[in-house]
């Protein structure tokens, strides 16, 4: 079901709002999930569709959480031409928010691919 942004507004906190609906991001080195180690999903923090599995995430040194794949079929990729630069926008199948970008730079990851994603975009589910 499809929210208006009033409902995402009233949902979801300036932040969370400010990047998942207005394609923001956050400091780096400020999310609260950078750091994070633990077993589990990453999931929308929009809508909970799971986006990313623990096993996946690796410390790219970025300052944002990083990871090498996402769920099949969970995350929709993008052109992003915003801000004079070509990158490729990573958004939620599900619901269409904004989570970040996509790099091709991590050559020591088994797909190449370093998923960019901003914390205030995703909740994590630690498995029990």
């Amino acid at each position: 079901m499809a929210h208006a942004e009033d409902d995402w507004k009233a949902k979801l906190t300036p932040e969370q709002y400010h990047i998942l609906r207005e394609k923001g991001t956050e400091a780096p080195g400020t999310g609260a999930l950078l750091h994070n180690n633990k077993d589990g999903d990453y999931v929308c923090g929009a809508c909970g569709q799971v986006l990313f599995k623990s096993g996946t995430k690796f410390d790219s040194g970025s300052g944002w959480p990083s990871f090498y794949d996402a769920v099949p079929d969970s995350v929709v990729l993008s052109e992003d031409k915003m801000l004079g630069m070509s990158r490729t926008e990573a958004t939620c199948s599900n619901c269409g928010s904004h989570l970040g970008h996509v790099f091709d730079d991590a050559y020591d990851q088994p797909t190449g691919k370093r998923f960019c994603i901003n914390s205030a975009s995703l909740d994590f589910k630690e498995k029990s």
